[in-house]
């Protein structure tokens, strides 16, 4: 057998959409929230397959035999287990503001806690394995998102123009100081040492926001995403986080890369998401969640950077990938027109979202389904009309 058809859970957050899953895969939406589809061998949640003696998880399954099913490459960079984790993401609110760890930070959070006896599910735990967590975004509908520290200075114009003196006193911070001292004073301020003014601006931002985000101002999208944002998680002063962050708006084949340190929300749209194998976030707010002021700072990267867009490079006639440096996973887009043979030394996943595809002359890959190809299974054929994304582990950057 050269691929496995994916039984893939469905994550349920309460930012998750409740039609945009649904309409993809062709079913009747529930109403309720469907955040993200997983497709790998994350233990929270593995996708399963079935090779004729009943259901398994794709984790069992590599464990079992991680040279049969990762090739000799792949098992010996990472272990056994599969580097990367694919999901559909499906936002119709605001994410948290989150931040990934470097795997130094993430080896050395990992067994302190592990030291400090503290349970791997307690909801005050950071750190769950010793791994960093590079992640990507393609979108597959218009997509907004925050990400990376705009300049301290640019956003204190902006947030001048919201006329709100509770605001001052860090105004004059991020004008003043050095950027990487302005933009942590303000963040562990409003998380943490003048919370109290934090959850008042939080309180006062959404009106203010309002007359900002409903004109002909140029910033309007801006000020509308940061006002939704807001008003998904009221009184939070995470608002503040992020409102320090770029806004980004993705067009369908878009894509964002996120690298450790950055800070990063999603706030709505359908999109292609790949990332390390880890569940490794410290929250910066906009989240019922625990907050580690102290953990953050130690974590995020204080300095301004500008989004990271990824262009898609032909690799083949019909396959664009989107470069990035992760050694864990690589992206690609195969808009499948005519037969199509592809081959790897190591575990890949076909996602298909849209048209119908077939792998072997296997069952028939939907929008929303996929296979998993083991590296033992040699070059497989692809036939159909379909657009595909196509993960695997690169070699060598």
């Amino acid at each position: 057998m050269t691929a496995d058809l994916l039984t893939t859970p469905i994550r349920h957050y309460s930012w998750g959409s409740t039609t945009a899953l649904a309409e993809l895969t062709g079913r009747r939406p529930t109403g309720v929230p469907e955040a993200e589809l997983w497709m790998g061998a994350h233990p929270g949640a593995p996708a399963r397959i079935d090779r004729g003696h009943g259901s398994e998880g794709l984790d069992t399954v590599i464990t079992r035999d991680p040279q049969h099913e990762l090739g000799g490459r792949v098992a010996g960079r990472f272990g056994p287990r599969l580097p990367f984790l694919l999901k559909l993401l499906a936002a119709d609110h605001a994410l948290s503001v989150q931040v990934h760890p470097t795997t130094a930070q993430a080896t050395a959070g990992y067994d302190g806690e592990q030291a400090a006896g503290i349970p791997l599910d307690a909801p005050h735990r950071i750190y769950r394995d010793r791994h960093h967590k590079p992640e990507l975004i393609c979108a597959l509908s218009d997509f907004e998102a925050l990400c990376g520290f705009r300049d301290p200075r640019a956003t204190a114009a902006l947030w001048e123009r919201l006329a709100l003196p509770v605001l001052d006193p860090w105004i004059r911070q991020l004008r003043t100081a050095p950027a990487d001292q302005a933009l942590r004073t303000v963040l562990t301020g409003a998380l943490a040492e003048d919370r109290t003014r934090g959850e008042q601006a939080a309180a006062e931002l959404p009106s203010a926001l309002a007359d900002l985000a409903s004109g002909a101002d140029p910033d309007a999208a801006t000020w509308a995403a940061y006002r939704g944002a807001a008003l998904d998680h009221p009184g939070d002063p995470g608002i503040l986080a992020a409102m320090l962050l770029n806004h980004v708006r993705l067009g369908p084949g878009q894509a964002l890369y996120l690298d450790a340190g950055v800070p990063h929300a999603y706030l709505h749209g359908l999109g292609v998401e790949i990332m390390a194998n880890s569940d490794n976030v410290l929250r910066c707010g906009l989240t019922p969640k625990h907050v580690d002021t102290a953990g953050l700072a130690a974590v995020v990267d204080f300095r301004p950077t500008a989004p990271q867009h990824v262009p898609a490079v032909p690799v083949g006639p019909e396959e664009l990938e989107f470069l990035t440096p992760a050694e864990e996973f690589s992206l690609s887009r195969i808009e499948l027109g005519a037969p199509l043979r592809i081959a790897d030394d190591g575990p890949q996943i076909l996602l298909c979202v849209r048209g119908t595809a077939r792998v072997d002359g296997g069952p028939a890959l939907g929008p929303g389904r996929s296979a998993y190809l083991p590296a033992a299974g040699g070059p497989v054929r692809l036939d159909g009309d379909a657009t595909l994304f196509r993960a695997k582990v690169p070699r060598a950057r």
